[in-house]
């Protein structure tokens, strides 16, 4: 499905982003980027895929940033895929978040998101064709309790895309950008909840269990592919029925 593409994935270390720059090599992208702060954990991806090239980046240095664009441009002419999957959490009910936690979030989950995406779509435009995905989440369609900042970061993503989706094609360029909304996925930031929490979460959604990185890797696998050349500005659910 993704044939001689060139990817690139933020937060690509482990989790969704590890399982989404698995799925994209498995499917045959001629080079899938894996950018994370700690490369350290994907050495056995590079060692397991000849398409994996393991990257060190932060999404808040914009420097560095539009460095490793320039280089992807120099190798490769092109960027046909981003995935913006980096992303944090510190939650706390709001009388008690701090300025620190709201501005770390902020600054990851969505000037991050900004900062890759400002490098990336003009030369996806001059190309005249790319695929932008970014993760939202549920919690930035519906909220939830203790994490103003992350249902607002969410939800703002949302709305940039929709911007974007606009603005990238409006010179007849077919750049189209779309979020995903993950419900509640077994990924090392669930790993720790308590038993209580997991049972509860289990019980709201429609098909009684949590979801899997796959399940949520195989939905960028769509948006990436040209199967979905015509969708753009939308924000795909996957959630197994917990928000209907």
């Amino acid at each position: 499905m993704l044939k001689d593409k060139i990817c690139v994935v933020t937060g690509g270390a482990q989790g969704i982003g590890r399982c989404i720059v698995e799925t994209f090599a498995n499917q045959d992208a001629k080079m899938v980027y894996a950018c994370d702060m700690n490369t350290s954990d994907m050495t056995d991806l590079e060692s397991q895929f000849a398409n994996v090239r393991a990257i060190e980046l932060n999404v808040c240095d914009r420097s560095s940033i539009v460095h490793f664009v320039e280089q992807v441009k120099t190798e490769f002419g092109r960027i046909d895929v981003l995935v913006n999957n980096a992303g944090i959490t510190r939650d706390n009910l709001i009388e008690k978040m701090t300025e620190e936690e709201w501005d770390l979030v902020a600054d990851v989950n969505l000037k991050g998101v900004f900062n890759m995406t400002q490098a990336v779509a003009p030369l996806m435009m001059d190309n005249g064709k790319g695929s932008i995905i970014t993760m939202s989440s549920i919690v930035g369609t519906d909220g939830n309790i203790g994490q103003s900042n992350y249902a607002a970061t969410k939800g703002g993503v949302i709305a940039m895309t929709k911007g974007w989706s606009k603005e990238f094609a409006r010179k007849g360029a077919e750049v189209r950008a779309n979020c995903i909304a993950p419900g509640f996925i077994e990924t090392p930031m669930t790993v720790d909840l308590p038993e209580k929490v997991l049972d509860y979460m289990k019980g709201k959604t429609a098909l009684k269990r949590m979801g899997k990185p796959l399940d949520i890797a195989e939905g960028a696998l769509f948006l990436a592919s040209d199967r979905s050349a015509f969708i753009t500005g939308q924000t795909l659910k996957i959630d197994g029925g917990l928000v209907i």
